[in-house]
């Protein structure tokens, strides 16, 4: 049945809330990943060398990832057991606050190694924030939207990531182009930082403006991440590990791709990053197009498709983007994003789908974000150190493929039953309210 006027405008609005609030988020989490690799090595690192200095970078950048699950546990709890409005303004604060911090961070020559530590308190605090923030705007548009097109309305969470990587990018060109290169490693970095004061502002009036999904199951007594933890555990693990094939890829195709284009091959940071940016408009487009067509050929098919099909792509990729040439880096990276959002279209219905409406909010967040841990934070640290090690883009390819395989293994293992998006749906009864 086609949806009712009123039920049309909350699909919009939820939609278009989960767009704009990722991709604010999303834009202050990548803006530390780009400048990271171009220049806090400089900034905080100066005594070391070039790829040490990218190595301790990066590695700061990592602490963001493994506070995640923290995040997720703490909103988690809030999502499933208050409201997901709640867990969503919340984790905004957490994002935003840390972010325009690290515009007044000191440098290694004013405050010594004060201010890398300070760095990873501000990364710490950040990553709780984002770890509570994706499974609530993926569960706002899901469990608003028509529970045929699930993959569709949950996918359009997902597009905040390119819209941020797009707005993050933009900064720093924007930057660089009116102070230079040697000024925006001295000082101008900073600006993008504290722009990022306007978004706080208008993530939380957006977000003020959430509806609360309608509600899906009893309110519980119990702690949903103990009920979790005990019932659906390997879902969780499962979770994680499909998520494998799909953030890793990303944040060598994204973060460490600036580092490799400058430090390694000796490019001009702004070549790279305008071919990212426009790859990443296009994501705009692939990632509710393979969201939809989910619903239609299955979710784990479309997923392990795009897992296989980014390990074959892998082999690739680095001899392009070794070629120094403009026209086949930009393939290399196009190519990579597409292949990426085959699955990052239908990875949000798909691991949301693996948990019971009562934990939905703590497992979907608890699933992703540990991928955070093995897979996402970790990606550029082993990239620099392959490179490093062996001089050749094909070892980190190697991981790459790697990658992929479990990623794609995991997914076919995991259950997906948890189908329905209704205020029908009975929960367990060791879950239901004692009378």
């Amino acid at each position: 049945m086609p949806n009712s006027p009123d039920q049309a405008r909350r699909n919009r609005r939820a939609t278009a809330t989960s767009v704009l609030t990722t991709a604010i988020e999303w834009y202050d989490y990548y803006l530390y990943g780009l400048v990271s690799g171009l220049v806090f090595g400089h900034v905080f690192f100066p005594a070391s060398s070039a790829t040490s200095g990218t190595l301790q970078s990066f590695a700061i950048f990592a602490v963001g990832f493994i506070a995640r699950p923290a995040g997720a546990m703490l909103f988690g709890h809030f999502g499933d057991r208050l409201s997901r409005r709640t867990a969503l303004i919340s984790s905004t604060l957490c994002m935003g606050i840390p972010t325009f911090a690290v515009a007044l961070v000191p440098g290694y020559e004013t405050a010594g190694l004060a201010g890398a530590i300070i760095l990873v308190v501000l990364r710490v605090v950040q990553g709780i924030g984002l770890g509570g923030q994706w499974a609530g705007a993926v569960l706002v548009s899901m469990e608003t939207g028509q529970a045929k097109r699930r993959g569709f309305f949950a996918s359009w969470a997902q597009v905040g990531s390119p819209l941020g990587l797009i707005l993050a990018n933009l900064a720093i060109i924007a930057t660089l182009g009116v102070t230079g290169s040697d000024q925006f490693a001295e000082w101008s970095w900073r600006i993008p930082f504290i722009a990022s004061a306007v978004l706080i502002g208008a993530t939380l009036y957006i977000r003020a403006k959430v509806e609360e999904p309608r509600a899906e199951a009893p309110k519980s007594t119990a702690n949903p991440l103990l009920v979790l933890l005990r019932g659906h555990w390997r879902q969780v693990l499962l979770a994680a590990l499909t998520r494998t094939s799909e953030m890793a890829p990303f944040y060598i195709f994204t973060t460490f791709v600036i580092t490799y284009g400058k430090n390694f091959l000796g490019l001009p940071e702004n070549r790279v990053l305008n071919i990212v940016l426009f790859a990443s408009v296009l994501s705009l487009v692939t990632i509710p197009l393979f969201g939809h067509l989910s619903d239609r050929w299955r979710r784990k098919r479309v997923y392990v498709v795009g897992a296989l099909l980014t390990a074959v792509w892998s082999l690739a990729y680095f001899p392009l983007l070794d070629t120094g040439t403009t026209a086949l880096i930009a393939v290399a990276v196009t190519v990579s994003l597409v292949l990426h959002d085959i699955q990052y279209g239908p990875q949000a219905a798909l691991i949301a789908e693996s948990f019971p409406p009562e934990v939905r909010y703590s497992g979907t967040a608890l699933g992703s974000q540990l991928a955070s841990i093995i897979s996402g934070g970790p990606a550029p640290i082993i990239a620099t150190a392959l490179y490093g090690w062996t001089g050749s883009g094909l070892a980190i390819a190697g991981y790459l493929v790697l990658c992929s395989l479990i990623g794609a293994g995991a997914a076919l293992l995991l259950r997906t039953g948890s189908s329905s998006t209704s205020a029908e749906v009975p929960a367990p009864v060791s879950l239901r309210r004692r009378s």
